[in-house]
């Protein structure tokens, strides 16, 4: 979803919030680093690191582009819940918008719905490029995103009392249903679940709980997937990812409510107060839940350890980018950004179609070895620098044409 924070009046209705609202750029350019950031995978910090192994300097870089392998948080490991929180705050405008312009609210809901069909379906595409069949999986950002959308639709007309009971609720019911689903025991065969032989993040206990591929969600989507079409019957995802995490990732999305709803109700000024607690109160009461032992960060199931910190840490980044931005009225610096975050499903798409294509165009026309000139470890890089740098001039020039894709 491409929302830009329209500058609109809102219709008094129970959850949108009234009153004007100008542009908030600092949305824009937040979104445009989380893009980026996603983007960026092109640069293949991992294989520079490998290739310089007594490099310190590469070897952060390189884990700050890296998923962990399941317990914490690395830089990269905030992009899916940046993007899932930037869909929440959008929401306030999109629908502020869509009422100044007349849209009842069954035309809407109905536009909420055709939208969420279209994201699970493109998540299901970028899955399947290079299957034989079509690969039905619904762990992707896009999908998990299109899951959610109508509650967090329905949950936008709402007052803010429905949208934290709401918010409460999804995570008290889904550690819940995880802590009551029984844990595997100590003679459970992980690797029969694709859990590698030497893997060193299983918990005994009651954390056991939320162990890779042993665990409700799993179970779920050993029932559910092989429901559809597949070359071989599902046992597990390799990496751990899950179906049902689009839940609590909805969470995420309602804290994202949430914030746009602060930013257009303060507006013009910035609830910097706000937003620097509830990022203190996120990240601290996530990690409250960890090391209490009543449920571990992971991002790659979701758990609502880990929708309280990213949800913490989308609020710190979204004050972050408010200050300079709206606060001291410097906007210039954000530019490059505001270019990738204005058209952010043109540049998700281009991250998953276009590697190849520009790769492959500058061989030909620039020779095997265009990018070797600073030496073999640093080609990986300095070829994804141009990839990086070709996608961001082809969105430079569709924003200056106004070409902006929408779902």
């Amino acid at each position: 979803m491409t929302p830009v924070s329209p500058a609109s009046p809102a219709a008094p209705q129970p959850g949108a919030v009234p009153g004007p609202a100008a542009r908030n750029v600092a949305v824009d350019a937040y979104r445009g680093l989380v893009m980026l950031l996603m983007m960026a995978e092109v640069l293949q910090l991992s294989r520079v690191s490998q290739a310089l192994p007594g490099s310190g300097i590469w070897r952060f870089f390189a884990l700050c582009q890296t998923h962990v392998d399941w317990v914490g948080c690395s830089l990269h490991d905030t992009i899916q819940p940046g993007f899932s929180f930037l869909v929440g705050v959008a929401l306030p405008y999109s629908i502020a918008s869509r009422l100044a312009r007349g849209s009842s609210f069954g035309k809407m809901f109905g536009h909420a719905l055709w939208r969420s069909l279209l994201l699970i379906a493109l998540g299901i595409f970028l899955r399947s490029l290079h299957s034989r069949q079509t690969y039905f999986t619904f762990e992707d950002t896009l999908t998990q995103i299109g899951l959610g959308y109508p509650f967090l639709f329905l949950l936008g007309f709402r007052p803010p009392r429905w949208q934290w009971a709401a918010f409460a609720a999804i995570l008290t019911g889904y550690w819940l249903a995880w802590a009551l689903y029984p844990a595997a025991g100590p003679g459970f065969n992980y690797q029969a679940v694709l859990a590698p032989a030497d893997w060193q993040h299983h918990y005994s206990g009651f954390m056991a709980h939320w162990n890779k591929n042993a665990n409700l969600g799993n179970a779920f989507d050993q029932w559910f997937l092989n429901l559809f079409p597949r070359t071989a019957p599902f046992v597990a995802n390799e990496g751990g990812y899950l179906t049902l995490s689009f839940i609590p990732t909805l969470g995420t999305m309602i804290l994202g409510l949430v914030a746009g709803r602060w930013l257009r109700s303060s507006a013009p000024r910035i609830p910097m107060g706000r937003l620097l607690a509830a990022g203190a109160i996120g990240i601290a009461s996530g990690l409250a839940l960890h090391y209490a032992g009543v449920c571990p960060i992971v991002k790659r199931i979701w758990t609502p350890s880990w929708t309280l910190l990213s949800g913490g840490v989308c609020f710190l980044f979204l004050a972050a980018f408010c200050w300079p931005i709206e606060v001291k009225g410097r906007r210039k610096w954000a530019f490059p950004l505001v270019v990738v975050g204005v058209n952010s499903i043109a540049a998700y798409l281009m991250a998953h179609l276009w590697e190849r294509f520009f790769i492959d165009s500058f061989r030909t026309h620039l020779g095997p070895r265009a990018f070797q000139f600073l030496g073999a470890p640093y080609e990986p890089l300095l070829r994804g620098a141009a990839v990086l740098l070709a996608y961001w001039l082809v969105l430079f020039w569709m924003q200056r044409r106004k070409l902006m894709l929408r779902i």
